[in-house]
């Protein structure tokens, strides 16, 4: 018997389960700064090898930073049961008017491997498309190899573009990019 295989039949095994029932994906607005600085700086805590940024350096933002990195449309967040276990944003990079590049992708431990890293793609995929975009970038850093196989998983593939770890030069990192349209 395959791992696809039903253990009773040989028929395909069913997709494992969807996320949580509980699990909504949200976008986040002014009035949610506070909660987008508690968890991104969480994230930043538990995973810095896969940021660009630091704990360090986005500990002393002012409030006016986080309203408006709150304000600017392009954060959700995944919320199990009320909890907040996921959080993306995206942005327009200056130069790539077609691309829009994803950002702070991160899931708490207790969440990985339950498919809200892919809802979180997804709500950044729509609102990309929404805006005109025609690309979707995102840089993996090196040895994230778990975050390299779920971007491939959806789609993305390696532009071959590299560049420097900005958190830690002496790393690397690797651009990849998946077509919208």
């Amino acid at each position: 018997m395959t791992a696809e295989q039903s253990p009773t039949d040989g028929a395909p095994a069913r997709p494992a389960d969807p996320p949580d029932a509980g699990l909504t994906i949200v976008p986040v607005t002014t009035r949610d700064w506070p909660t987008l600085r508690d968890v991104r700086l969480r994230a930043l805590a538990e995973a810095p090898h896969a940021f660009g940024s630091t704990l360090e350096r986005e500990v002393g933002y002012d409030e006016r930073t986080w309203r408006e990195r709150a304000g600017a449309g392009r954060t959700f967040l995944a919320r199990l049961d009320g909890d907040v276990v996921g959080l993306v944003s995206f942005y327009a990079e200056e130069g790539r008017e077609d691309e829009r590049q994803v950002v702070s992708m991160w899931v708490a431990p207790r969440a990985r491997g339950s498919g809200v890293a892919a809802l979180l793609v997804a709500a950044v995929r729509e609102a990309a498309a929404n805006e005109g975009a025609r690309v979707l970038t995102l840089f993996v850093a090196d040895g994230n190899d778990r975050a390299r196989r779920l971007y491939e998983r959806l789609g993305f593939r390696s532009t071959g573009e590299r560049q420097p770890l900005p958190s830690d030069p002496a790393r690397g990192e690797e651009r990849y990019a998946l077509r919208l349209r």
